[in-house]
């Protein structure tokens, strides 16, 4: 028997990146899964089991609609919920930043995870079961200049995480977090992350020498989603190949800036 026979899973932002390799690996570990995401053209590269809804997490009504598939192929049960829209893009020095800047982050980084888990929690709830997954980072424990807002709300994403799975453990529900790091993905790839840099320096600043790929966070998953996690809740889990053991950010010696990967003044 795989993993997931026989649940039904929601994954936000599931036809690419992390998002997409969580998808795939939840279809081949037995879920029936339903994938919201912005990207058409990333949805109909999907598998056929998935269901894709078209849709931005950040509308209501998009929620609504997928959560209603995700009832519908489930006989009414929803199992697995994997809040996995974030956006990671610097808005730059906090102090040109302003009120649209943080309510564009409010809406990518945090809010759509209190849209998303309200929204399955009474079918979990009925059920007296679910696992919720939400993705944050390692920018959520550590300083990263020039995105205070950012790590801010994905710092919340773990406070939230770890509030919920007090409230909602009695119920049967789990509630856990992933935390990537240097992950090689469309929205940060492997090349514009070393910059024209020697790959080689890879083993420099991660303790397992290479960049995370995106079965490494969609194992993970599946872990937290099945049975074999059925005794942990409230964690964010460090998916980082050890930098957040290891590392730290540093002030380039010319005093342009800052860098987490030192190899230049």
């Amino acid at each position: 028997m795989a993993e997931l026979d026989g649940k039904t899973a929601i994954v936000t932002g599931g036809a690419g990146g992390i998002g997409g390799g969580i998808t795939r690996r939840f279809v081949e570990a037995g879920a029936t899964v339903v994938c919201l995401d912005v990207d058409e053209a990333a949805c109909r590269d999907l598998p056929d089991e998935v269901a894709a809804i078209v849709g931005d997490v950040r509308d209501p009504e998009a929620v609504e609609r997928v959560c209603e598939a995700a009832m519908t192929a489930g006989d009414g049960r929803i199992d697995v919920l994997v809040n996995n829209v974030g956006d990671y893009r610097p808005p730059g020095r906090f102090v040109n930043t302003g009120e649209t800047e943080w309510d564009a982050h409010f809406e990518i980084n945090l809010k759509h995870v209190f849209r998303m888990t309200r929204a399955v929690l009474p079918s979990m709830i009925d059920n007296g079961a679910g696992s919720i997954i939400s993705l944050s980072t390692v920018e959520a424990y550590r300083g990263i200049p020039h995105n205070t807002v950012y790590s801010a709300f994905k710092a919340a994403v773990v406070a939230f995480t770890r509030s919920l799975a007090v409230e909602v453990g009695g119920l049967g529900i789990r509630v856990n977090g992933i935390a990537p790091d240097l992950a090689d993905t469309p929205q940060t790839p492997a090349a514009s992350m070393l910059r024209d840099r020697d790959p080689a320096l890879i083993e420099s600043w991660v303790p397992l020498g290479r960049f995370g790929h995106v079965s490494d966070y969609a194992e993970v998953a599946l872990f937290l989603a099945s049975d074999q996690s059925r005794f942990v809740t409230g964690h964010t889990i460090p998916v980082d190949g050890g930098t957040l053991a290891a590392s730290g950010w540093y002030r380039r010696a010319s005093g342009a800036g800052w860098t987490n990967l030192p190899d230049r003044p």
